[in-house]
Parts: C-alpha cells; sequence; structure tokens
C-alpha cells in the first residue's frame, strides 16, 4: 500500500481554531469505508486555540498500529497552516514525504504583539521543499473565502488530499462520507469546499 508495505501515515497540522479534528475525522471516516484498519492519535500544544494541532491518521490492512506516527516516517504531511507544517516536517518527514500547505499564515500572538517576527512565507515553503519529496500549495483559505466561509479551509485541504491521489481512498469515498461528519444544514457548503480542495490539486 505504501513504503512501509501496509501502511499509511499522514499528518495533519494546523493551530487550534483550524479544524485540524475534523479533518482527520473526514480522513478516517473515508478510509474506514474502504476496510482500511485507522488509528489516530491527536497532540495540542499550550493553547486550544492558536496553540499547535496535530493528528496522526495511520491506515492499515493488517492490524491496527500505534495512535503515534514514529518520527521520520510521515508518508503525506497535510498543514493547514504554513509555520506548523514546517515545525512538523522538521519532525516527522524524510525525504520521501509528500506535503500539501496552505500558505495563509496564522500569526501566534507573540507576532500580533510585535515581539517575534513570522518569517516570509516563501522562506517557509523553500526550507520545506528541501526536506520533502513533493510540496502542493493550495491557497485552501483563498478558496474557502469563494464559497462565503473562510473557516471551511480545513475541507477544501482534505479535499486537496482525496484529489491528491496519494491515499489508496476514491475520491468518491471522500464525498459520500462527508453526511456521515458534517451536520445536514452546514453540508452543502462542505461539499462545495470539498470539491474544491479536489480541483484545486488536479489543476
Amino acid at each position: 500500500m505504501k513504503q512501509n508495505g501496509d501502511c499509511l501515515n499522514v499528518i495533519i497540522t494546523g493551530v487550534g481554531g483550524q479544524g485540524n479534528i475534523l479533518a482527520s475525522h473526514i480522513l478516517a471516516t473515508a478510509a474506514i469505508a474502504e476496510g482500511f484498519h485507522v488509528t489516530i492519535g491527536e497532540t495540542y500544544g499550550q493553547s486550544q486555540r492558536g496553540g499547535s494541532v496535530m493528528s496522526h491518521v495511520r491506515l492499515s490492512k493488517g492490524e491496527s498500529l500505534g495512535a503515534l506516527i514514529p518520527r521520520g516516517k510521515a508518508h503525506v504531511i497535510v498543514g493547514l497552516e504554513p509555520m506548523e507544517t514546517l515545525r512538523v516536517a522538521a519532525d516527522y518527514a524524510n525525504p520521501g514525504t509528500k506535503t500539501i500547505v496552505n500558505p495563509r499564515p496564522n500569526y501566534p500572538l507573540m507576532v500580533l504583539y510585535g515581539a517575534q517576527e513570522y518569517p516570509p512565507v516563501e522562506t517557509l515553503l523553500a526550507r520545506l521543499g528541501e526536506m520533502v519529496e513533493v510540496v502542493k500549495v493550495v491557497e485552501g483559505t483563498e478558496l474557502a473565502k469563494g464559497i462565503g466561509e473562510a473557516m471551511a479551509s480545513n475541507v477544501v485541504m482534505v479535499g486537496a488530499l482525496a484529489g491528491s491521489g496519494w491515499t489508496p481512498i476514491p475520491t468518491d469515498t471522500f464525498i459520500s462520507v462527508l453526511k456521515e461528519v458534517i451536520p445536514q444544514k452546514i453540508l452543502a457548503l462542505n461539499q462545495r469546499a470539498l470539491k474544491l480542495g479536489i480541483e484545486s490539486i488536479r489543476k
């Protein structure tokens, strides 16, 4: 199935408030629908909103795996925020890792207060490109704004993962399981967000 035989290791990373957990839930639900064993491990930074959030999603056709991916063993990283993507890649990526990243920064409080500087996004992406095999930039926030809800950028990014061909899960499965994860009143919006992500990665 992937480099480690029967296993696919995916990390979804961002900061609190970006919908990291929902993104990992969509991926896990789609994988289960395709008959995979799935384990999810969540790690959090100092604060729930604005702190680092990382979801380890591990797919296997064999026995269930440990919740956390070993360092240097991520096959795919989906980054909802560029600085966090680079931070995670430094620990979990290898030269064969593939990444999808939303380039829109989510500035920490220390940056907003002027106590620290946020590096140029171009610098972050260039450094990321030195560490991994592939970097696909998807304007998740801008695409989500285009359908009237910037907070749907997480679902756009899951759509990009679905359309990348980097998982063994058909895009139709991601689309069909969305109704199991998303409340009916916002389902149509999120379906649009998912399809935007699928289309964006294929351009």
